[in-house]
């Protein structure tokens, strides 16, 4: 796995062993970051089930003014800190270890301008928690105009919305999909 762009480029990340963990495939993130590229200059980027840190670290390759990172899975924390160990990426990184409906029940913290989750596919009821909670109890962690982004199945199709957040583009590439939601008033 490599970083596609940015200050970063073609730098190696390691991933997770074994299939518990799915890292975002490069071509996605490329298409992710083809989206994104308008926004991620000087953005606060929240990645929820971070992994190996893949999408937080291109990230911030691309000019992200900082990552908090949410992963539970030891494995995949070990990776997480390595790669970023690795890069030699401190400043504006934030690694918490645990549950993310947890972590966005009791963060008050700083606002984000992206949210990407990237749940275990099998954990479907995570899609609706995680996305209830963004447009709902946790939406106070979301900037005005904030994109909230959930990679999924292509044959699991999430709501239209969840609370305030409405789907505003839903890209499939091969088995893979990127449902873009943003606050209804934003």
């Amino acid at each position: 796995m490599r970083i596609i762009a940015g200050s970063l480029r073609s730098r190696t990340l390691q991933a997770p062993p074994g299939l518990a963990t799915r890292p975002t495939s490069g071509r996605l993130r490329e298409t992710l970051f083809n989206v994104l590229a308008p926004r991620i200059e000087g953005a606060q980027l929240l990645d929820l089930y971070a992994g190996s840190g893949a999408v937080g670290i291109e990230a911030m390759s691309r000019g992200a003014a900082g990552v908090v990172f949410v992963e539970r899975a030891a494995p995949a924390l070990k990776v997480l800190r390595a790669n970023l160990q690795q890069l030699e990426l401190k400043d504006g990184v934030d690694v918490h270890a645990g549950n993310v409906s947890a972590f966005l029940r009791r963060e008050t913290g700083a606002g984000f301008d992206i949210v990407f989750l990237d749940p275990p596919y099998d954990a479907v009821s995570e899609y609706a928690a995680v996305l209830g909670l963004l447009g709902g109890a946790a939406s106070a962690l979301l900037n005005e105009g904030a994109m909230v982004i959930a990679e999924h199945r292509r044959k699991e199709r999430l709501a239209e919305s969840y609370g305030a957040l409405q789907r505003t583009r839903l890209l499939e590439q091969g088995d893979a999909a990127l449902s873009f939601y943003r606050a209804a008033d934003s």
